[in-house]
């Protein structure tokens, strides 16, 4: 399986400032998920055509999972949401709402979030928030059904013992 991680953020495309979440993203997915492996990262700004562009391109190349950090807030420049929308075909709502729904038992600041997930072809596409505590958070609600959910993409179900998450 082929993960990409897109860090969304002006600042750090800008190298004003480290992105910390990317990275941990790609630590926790090698630690807890090793049957998947990331292909694709970087960092962009904010910047809605880019995000889109870079979302298409990555899914035409064949990647299973896309997760996306930064840009699903509130300020101007949050536009994550908007350009994931351009580039899915389905939406996947229950992940969005699980990911919300847990984030909201630890802070309240959680109803603030924007971000959402969606099927294009046979690639999955998941925002994440910006703050590394809340990647953590987000990633251990999710992890579990990542691997039936992928299998399903992929037309390979029942395979989903073989690449338990921890």
């Amino acid at each position: 399986m082929q993960i990409g991680i897109l860090t969304i953020s002006d600042r750090s495309a800008a190298g004003e400032y480290e992105d910390r979440s990317g990275p941990l993203i790609r630590q926790i997915l090698d630690g807890r998920a090793p049957h998947l492996t990331v292909t694709h990262q970087t960092i962009i700004p904010d910047e809605l055509d880019t995000i889109a562009q870079t979302l298409r391109e990555w899914c035409d190349a064949g990647l299973n999972l896309i997760l996306t950090t930064g840009g699903t807030g509130f300020a101007p420049r949050d536009v994550t949401p908007e350009a994931t929308k351009q580039v899915i075909e389905r939406e996947t709502p229950g992940i969005s709402e699980a990911l919300r729904a847990e984030s909201l038992k630890i802070t309240r600041h959680a109803m603030l979030s924007r971000a959402i997930s969606g099927i294009r072809g046979q690639t999955l596409i998941i925002n994440l928030p910006g703050s590394p505590k809340a990647v953590r958070e987000n990633l251990d609600v999710l992890l579990p059904v990542l691997p039936h959910a992928l299998e399903l993409l992929s037309n390979t179900p029942g395979s989903e013992s073989q690449h338990r998450i921890v």
